[in-house]
């Protein structure tokens, strides 16, 4: 409580205009949830237009939209509120609102898709995987990565974020330089010692043939995944308190370490933090501007249910679609999978979510407490945050 207190003392004027509203952060989580749904789209129907469907693969960066916004909202939400027993009250409210829907998805997609062996687990679906799906573990063992529930890597990713994120801002506060710094710090254990060693083990753990399965799996954990979290944190300081020139020194360093440890590994890792912290800058101006437009924060404001559902959206169309692959198919299977989903996450919230968020205002509510918010978290994580993520 006493950390909340200190977080939300230095909030200034401008802060309090810039994230007193969440249209923005709603926006966002609209713009990810467009990406998510524009990949799964076009691998299911591809245009066969080089540039167009190059240009819908891009929406991979939806999920990283999905981990800053996540990061802001934690850390608005975590200044906003001083009530007692914060941490626990803050684990109600992300479980809740993240687990309800997710077991919901395990049987769901247990019988759409099977059990067998799949290029996401190779070895097929077991009480392994299913266990440490539920458990939100799955992140932590590569054949249970997507295996169970399409996309839950990020998902992963947003409820370890969840998991860390009272110590980490507790113990940082609003010194934005130590996010930065740890961020750092475990981007460059990844790319020089972990990635490497994890490679090498699994493969010879899964065998000859299965090593585009290993690389490309262990770049989607959390250890990859959590310095993106982290820059958000220090991002939400930066809008509410501007931006420094120590903060650009630490960056240009952060960019610098990167490129010659992933030369001197072969990691593969440094695009993906220029990426980010582009996606990062986007993020920034999104709410310094305060951009909004009414149909996207509508998506984003569904966007976890639709994150979940859209997959068995496309799975579904896949079957019954009657036109043949080009641009008028893959733009108007766009369209129905967004209305669907959406459609879809609507329902979802009046018979799940809904009840969950009432239970967790319950659970958390009293007389010394913050008047809770109304907003709805996009996860994961992303979707995904709370979805996305």
């Amino acid at each position: 409580m006493q950390g909340q207190a200190q977080l939300a003392a230095g909030r200034t004027d401008g802060a309090a205009s810039l994230f007193g509203r969440s249209h923005s952060l709603d926006f966002l989580r609209g713009l990810a949830i467009v990406g998510v749904m524009a990949i799964h789209v076009s691998q299911s129907f591809p245009s066969n237009l080089q540039p167009v469907d190059y240009a819908f693969m891009c929406g991979w960066t939806g999920v990283n939209v999905f981990y800053f916004v996540s990061a802001l909202t934690m850390c608005r939400m975590w200044t906003r509120r001083t009530e007692a027993n914060p941490t626990r009250k803050f684990y109600i409210r992300r479980a809740l609102r993240i687990a309800p829907l997710f077991w919901l998805a395990i049987p769901f997609y247990l019988v759409v898709n099977g059990t067998g062996p799949s290029s996401n687990a190779p070895n097929g679906i077991g009480p392994l995987q299913v266990i440490l799906t539920a458990t939100f573990l799955h992140g932590f063992w590569l054949d249970s990565v997507n295996s169970v529930v399409p996309g839950d890597w990020s998902i992963a990713a947003e409820m370890m974020f969840y998991l860390i994120f009272p110590f980490v801002i507790t113990a940082f506060g609003s010194r934005r330089s130590l996010y930065l710094l740890l961020a750092i710090v475990l981007h460059l254990v990844n790319v020089g010692l972990f990635k490497t060693w994890a490679f090498d083990l699994f493969s010879a753990y899964y065998g000859p043939g299965h090593e585009a399965f290993v690389w490309n799996t262990l770049h989607i954990t959390f250890l990859n995944q959590l310095p993106v979290f982290l820059l958000g944190c220090a991002l939400f300081l930066a809008l509410r308190d501007g931006f420094a020139k120590s903060d650009a020194a630490i960056l240009l360093g952060f960019i610098i370490l990167s490129f010659t440890a992933n030369r001197a590994t072969g990691a593969h890792e440094f695009n993906y933090l220029i990426i980010n912290l582009v996606l990062g800058a986007g993020v920034f101006w999104c709410i310094r501007l305060g951009l909004r437009w009414r149909p996207l924060e509508a998506l984003g404001r569904n966007s976890y249910s639709m994150y979940l559902s859209h997959f068995a959206v496309i799975y579904g169309l896949h079957y019954i679609w009657p036109f043949a692959e080009g641009l008028a198919s893959l733009l108007l299977a766009y369209v129905v999978t967004a209305a669907l989903s959406y459609l879809a996450a609507r329902a979802t919230w009046h018979l799940v979510e809904r009840h969950a968020q009432d239970l967790a205002h319950r659970l958390t509510a009293s007389a010394a407490s913050a008047p809770p918010h109304t907003e709805t978290v996009a996860t994961a994580s992303i979707a995904l945050n709370g979805r996305a993520a």
